[in-house]
């Protein structure tokens, strides 16, 4: 989760960029949302590690 905070301010940072860079604001919010889109894969990536800790360490069905 460490990973996803740095992220997270990332995106922010270009987000405030944007707000204060009136010139090149379409450039930040780009960058803002390819920083969005990494945030989301690293939560999927976390939720798709929690479920197969959760599958293997349920007993096996017979």
């Amino acid at each position: 989760m460490k990973r996803l905070i740095e992220i997270r301010n990332q995106e922010f940072l270009c987000r405030e960029r944007a707000l204060l860079d009136s010139e090149r604001k379409i450039f930040w919010l780009a960058k803002a949302e390819e920083w969005e889109r990494c945030a989301l894969d690293e939560i999927a990536l976390h939720f798709r590690e929690c479920n197969l800790d959760v599958t293997h360490s349920l007993p096996a069905a017979h």
